[in-house]
C-alpha cells in the first residue's frame, strides 16, 4: 500500500478551488446542481480538512447556509408571496398605504413563490458555503505570505476579515471545553448566556493581540518612498481605476463611442499594474521556504476551473437545466453532472494535510506573535 507525503497545499489553489464551485453556484439556480456543489465542497472538507483551529469552521458555515434559506423563503412568504398561481394557504393581509406601491405584507402564499425564494436562497447559501470550505482548507496566514507586494496591506486586510468565523469557532470550542470542565449545568439558554460574552472577549482579545503584534513588526508603514514617488504612484492608481471604469462601462453600454471601450481597458488595465509595481517597492520582506505550486495544486485549481467553465457553458447553451421553471421538477444533464463531479477531484488529487499535532509545540498558541511568525517567515 503506497502512502502520500503529508503537506499543506498551497492556500492559492484551495481559494481558486473554492471560488471556481462559486461561479458555478452563481450561474444557475437548479436545485439539483446546487446540492451537488455543496455535497461536493463538504466531501473535499471532510476528506483534505487538518486539524487546525479554522479547519473546524466549515460546520459555522453549514450552518449560515441553513439560515440564510430560511431568511429567504421567509422574505417571500412576508413580501409579496402571492406570485403564482398554486396557492399553498392565506395569510392575513396588512393593508398599506397607497404610496407603498410594489409591496404586500402577507396575504396568500403561493407554491412559486416558495421555490423562487428556495432557490434564490439555496444558490447564495451555496456561495456562501464555497468560500466557508476555502476557509476550512487555506492557512490564512500562509495565504498572507502569497499575497503580492503591492496588495500587502489589502491582503493583510482580507486575510483578518475572512478568519473571523474560524477564529469565533475556535474560541467557542475552548469556552465550551473551559464549561464542561467546570461541570457547569442548566438549561440551553443559560448555557448560550454563559458562552456569548466569552467566546466575544475571546475573539475581541486575540484580534487586538495580533493587531499589536503586526504593528510592531512594522505593517503599513510607508518605507522609504519619497513623497514624489507616492504621488505617482497614487495618480496611477487613480488613473487605472478610471480607466477601468469606463472602459467597462462602455463595454456594456453599446451606444458610447467605441474608443472609451477597449482603448480606455487597456490603458487603465496598463496604468493599474504600473500603479501595483510601483506600490510594491515599498514593502520589502523575505520569505522563508516559500510555497511552490506542485502538481497537486495545479490539479486542484484546474478543478475548479473546470467545474466553472462547463457550468458557463451549461448556462449559456440549456437555460432550461441551468434555470429551471418553478412551475416543473428540475432535471440536471449529463454535462452539468460530470462537471460538478470535477470539483470532487481534490478530495483525491490532493495530498493529505499535515496535521498541527505532528509539528506543534505541546502548549496551545494563543498570543499573536507565534500567528505572526509564520506569516513573516
Amino acid at each position: 500500500m503506497s502512502t502520500r507525503l503529508a503537506r499543506d497545499l498551497h492556500p492559492l489553489a484551495w481559494w481558486v478551488w473554492a471560488l471556481g464551485l462559486a461561479v458555478a453556484a452563481s450561474l444557475t439556480t437548479n436545485p439539483i446542481a446546487l446540492l451537488m456543489l455543496v455535497a461536493v465542497a463538504g466531501l473535499v472538507v471532510a476528506c483534505r480538512r487538518g486539524d487546525h483551529p479554522w479547519s473546524r469552521s466549515f460546520r459555522l458555515y453549514l450552518m449560515l447556509g441553513v439560515f440564510i434559506v430560511l431568511i429567504r423563503v421567509l422574505f417571500r412568504i412576508v413580501f409579496g408571496g402571492g406570485d403564482g398561481t398554486r396557492v399553498l394557504f392565506v395569510l392575513p393581509e396588512v393593508p398599506l398605504p397607497d404610496w407603498v406601491l410594489g409591496i404586500r405584507l402577507l396575504g396568500p402564499v403561493t407554491l412559486e413563490s416558495v421555490l423562487a425564494g428556495l432557490y434564490d436562497g439555496l444558490r447564495l447559501a451555496t456561495l456562501v458555503i464555497c468560500i466557508g470550505a476555502a476557509n476550512s482548507l487555506a492557512n490564512p496566514k500562509r495565504l498572507l505570505r502569497s499575497v503580492p507586494p503591492a496588495l500587502y496591506e489589502v491582503g493583510t486586510a482580507l486575510v483578518v476579515a475572512t478568519s473571523v468565523l474560524p477564529q469565533l469557532s475556535d474560541s467557542l470550542r475552548r469556552v465550551r471545553a473551559a464549561h464542561r470542565l467546570r461541570g457547569a449545568a442548566g438549561g440551553r439558554l443559560q448555557v448560550l448566556r454563559r458562552l456569548v460574552v466569552p467566546v466575544l472577549e475571546d475573539a475581541l482579545e486575540r484580534s487586538m493581540r495580533l493587531a499589536a503584534g503586526m504593528d510592531a513588526r512594522g505593517y503599513g508603514r510607508a518605507g522609504t518612498l519619497t513623497r514624489a514617488q507616492r504621488q505617482v504612484t497614487g495618480l496611477l492608481m487613480l488613473t487605472g481605476l478610471a480607466g477601468i471604469c469606463v472602459g467597462s462601462y462602455a463595454m456594456l453600454d453599446q451606444t458610447a463611442p467605441r474608443w472609451l471601450a477597449g482603448p480606455m481597458l487597456a490603458l487603465g488595465v496598463v496604468a493599474a499594474f504600473g500603479g501595483l509595481l510601483a506600490a510594491g517597492r515599498r514593502v520589502q520582506r523575505t520569505r522563508y521556504r516559500p510555497d511552490r505550486w506542485r502538481p497537486g495544486e495545479v490539479a486542484v485549481a484546474l478543478s475548479g476551473v473546470v467545474t466553472a467553465a462547463v457550468m458557463y457553458a451549461v448556462a449559456t447553451r440549456d437555460f432550461a437545466v441551468a434555470y429551471p421553471v418553478l412551475t416543473e421538477i428540475p432535471t440536471l444533464s449529463l454535462g452539468a453532472l460530470l462537471g460538478i463531479l470535477v470539483g470532487a477531484l481534490p478530495a483525491v488529487v490532493a495530498p493529505p494535510p499535515r496535521q498541527a499535532s505532528a509539528s506543534a509545540a505541546p502548549t496551545e498558541v494563543t498570543s499573536s506573535a507565534p500567528e505572526l511568525a509564520e506569516v513573516s517567515r
